[in-house]
């Protein structure tokens, strides 16, 4: 996107920093900090859609599934777990994403990140998911990898457990009492108290 417009192009650690609240909010941040400013709303809308469009075709690209992931997935839905995926990510990406990773038949409920007015770190997405797989929201267990997890979970009233060797490393949280933490998946079972 950012070449399209004739801007440098920035690294990945910058664009670590940018991720986690949307596309909207990620378009802004890259903008902001590029032009050493705020930009303007017709700016924003040309990038926001020049984003969309790459993004689109390229969802799937150089991604790859942590060790173990379907396995896990398949031991717990296999237990009777009912799981969801809550994602701030557009539906438009959020379901190509998962069909081509093979993970669509794990979730009896994906919530994206425009499926509601709200997204995390606000609880009305993990809400919004335990009532579409049917179980109480306090029987819920957030498993997740960025702040906005974490929070999301908090306000939620839900425990959390904190994936560590993902979006967001140890340097980027702060461990407290609040929520506990997993260094692989194969530890989520072990955490869940579920047979693998």
């Amino acid at each position: 996107m950012l070449s399209a417009l004739g801007y440098p192009p920035v690294n990945c650690s910058q664009v670590k920093g940018w991720v986690g609240d949307g596309v909207g909010s990620l378009v802004r941040r890259a903008l902001t900090t590029i032009l050493g400013d705020v930009p303007a709303e017709s700016l924003i809308e040309q990038s926001y859609v020049l984003f969309q469009r790459y993004y689109a075709e390229s969802v799937y690209q150089d991604s790859t599934l942590y060790p173990g992931v379907h396995e896990t997935l398949q031991t717990l839905k296999s237990s009777g777990l009912a799981l969801a995926c809550v994602t701030n990510k557009p539906s438009r990406f959020t379901k190509p994403m998962l069909e081509k990773s093979g993970l669509t038949g794990f979730f009896g409920a994906v919530v994206s990140g425009d499926d509601l007015s709200l997204k995390k770190p606000d609880p009305a997405p993990l809400e919004f998911a335990a009532e579409q797989l049917g179980v109480p929201l306090t029987a819920c267990v957030l498993v997740g990898d960025s702040t906005n997890d974490i929070r999301a979970a908090g306000a939620a009233g839900i425990p959390v457990l904190w994936a560590t060797y993902g979006y967001a490393g140890r340097d980027d949280i702060e461990q407290d009492a609040t929520h506990g933490a997993i260094d692989t998946i194969f530890q989520l079972c072990e955490c869940l108290q579920v047979a693998g």
